[in-house]
């Protein structure tokens, strides 16, 4: 079984972390079977945040009788100190816990320092002082940011895009990070969907031996592949390099990667999915994006205010109606 120390924390973890994002999506029931067979399989870190609702409640649920054995990350949103402290306290009771392994600034526009005037990396530092947080963390979807976080020296760890989809500059985030001795988490190994095959994404990550990929999993068949992986650990073979450099070519454009910080759409556009139905529908079977209810949520394009709301809060800088316009378009041809 791969394992990964993440970076100076003394976090100890197999090469499969548990992305608890999509369990908000499934029963309370439904979660605590795959939370608790994650665990029996062998998988000991789970990352969650405030913002997913009811995700670290489904975690603290399933895992509380095993805490001692297992990492939790979690994440804030806040802005304001009280509000920072206010989410901490919630975030621990859903988590039946007195602690966190790790808490991270979710997704900032910007990287919080110490005097910077929003006081919040200062919070940051009292939690951990009153032990309610083990190591500091951040998480984001802009290079610059995450790039400045490496440097600042203020960051244990660092959450970040990273597959086989990454161009140079984010295998030297990568790189920095570990020269630094950052512990590098790995979120969106899949491109949101994009990439279908689990065993050239792992053995591909698997190469970076300080990065700990974390797996977004709804589904019990999802999570048995990543089991799998963990007990014969796939291998970078000249078969996944084709299938690796053919997703490559396919979606070396801009494409939207499915983060949801467009969200919400005054129109109720499910944007994430409508914004590359494109690569989707090629990437699946065409059944199950030609459903009455896609069509219907396809439709919705066709109420897009142009309100720029999309636009202005992609952290790729993507020209999100555009791409829903001719994603509409194309769909169209399916119809």
């Amino acid at each position: 079984m791969d394992q990964i120390q993440l970076g100076k924390t003394g976090i100890i973890s197999n090469k499969n972390g548990f992305g608890a994002l999509p369990i908000q999506r499934i029963s309370k029931e439904d979660a605590a079977v795959l939370l608790k067979k994650a665990y029996q399989s062998g998988i000991t870190f789970f990352d969650t945040a405030r913002f997913y609702t009811d995700s670290e409640e489904k975690i603290g649920y399933a895992l509380s009788e095993v805490r001692k054995n297992i990492h939790i990350a979690s994440k804030t949103m806040c802005t304001k100190v009280e509000d920072f402290r206010k989410q901490l306290d919630i975030s621990l009771r859903l988590l039946k816990t007195d602690y966190l392994d790790i808490y991270q600034f979710h997704n900032p526009g910007s990287c919080p320092k110490p005097g910077d005037g929003s006081g919040l990396y200062e919070a940051m530092l009292e939690a951990k002082r009153k032990g309610r947080i083990r190591h500091i963390g951040i998480t984001n979807h802009r290079l610059p940011v995450a790039l400045e976080a490496a440097e600042s020296g203020l960051y244990e760890t660092i959450q970040f895009p990273f597959s086989y989809l990454a161009t140079e500059k984010e295998v030297a985030l990568v790189n920095l990070c570990k020269e630094k001795g950052i512990g590098f988490i790995a979120m969106k190994s899949l491109s949101g969907g994009l990439i279908t095959n689990s065993a050239a994404a792992y053995a591909y990550l698997a190469q970076y031996d300080n990065v700990l990929p974390i797996w977004g999993i709804q589904k019990e068949k999802e999570l048995d592949e990543f089991i799998s992986h963990m007990v014969d650990p796939p291998v970078l073979t000249e078969e996944l390099k084709v299938i690796i450099q053919k997703d490559r070519e396919e979606l070396s454009k801009d494409f939207c990667r499915g983060c949801g910080y467009c969200l919400p759409c005054p129109a109720e556009i499910d944007i994430p999915i409508s914004a590359r139905m494109s690569l989707m529908i090629r990437r699946a079977p065409v059944s199950v994006y030609l459903s009455d209810s896609w069509k219907e949520k396809m439709k919705k394009i066709d109420d897009c205010t142009h309100c720029d709301h999309c636009k202005d809060n992609c952290p790729y800088g993507l020209d999100t109606p555009r791409l829903l316009e001719e994603n509409w378009a194309d769909y169209k041809n399916f119809m």
